[in-house]
């Protein structure tokens, strides 16, 4: 197969729209896709806000799909004993902040606001809350109000 030619303004487009490359020890695992609407817009477009979000709203809906029906999507916290929080909402203000909605193992009400260049969310899977039918995903609903805006 034979390498295309691009020209130069195809070069700036092509570096200007998202990428994502991930290599797993499993083949099954992938990696998140990449909504049509997100991989048509140019980073340079969004805040460092906005992009995060995005980017984590990925993350987030891929680590769901992995997930049993008696686990639910939390997040530690990194750098202190600040403990781990179920994911319950999030969102950003822009241009650079990011914040996490969600509760405590205890059930305590829990918010995280974190600017953007010090963004360290490690996702993990805690039982879902045992009153609860089926396991909350927030992932499937912030996909949703990222395909209507």
């Amino acid at each position: 197969m034979q390498d295309e030619i691009e020209t130069s303004a195809e070069l700036a487009e092509n570096d200007a729209l998202p990428r994502c490359h991930e290599v797993h020890a499993d083949p099954e695992r992938c990696k998140p896709p990449v909504p049509e609407q997100m991989a048509q817009s140019p980073v340079a477009e969004k805040s460092p806000a906005q992009w995060a979000y995005e980017r984590l709203i990925l993350y987030i809906q891929n680590f769901e799909k992995t997930l049993d029906s008696a686990h639910e999507i939390a997040m530690g916290f990194t750098g202190g004993d600040a403990g781990v929080m179920r994911i319950e909402g999030m969102g950003y203000f822009d241009p650079d902040i990011v914040t996490f909605y969600g509760s405590d193992p205890t059930g305590a009400k829990t918010q995280l606001v974190q600017h953007v260049t010090q963004l360290n969310v490690m996702l993990r899977a805690l039982p879902k809350k045992v009153e609860e039918a089926e396991p909350a995903r927030i992932g499937f609903r912030l996909a949703q109000d990222l395909e209507k805006a």
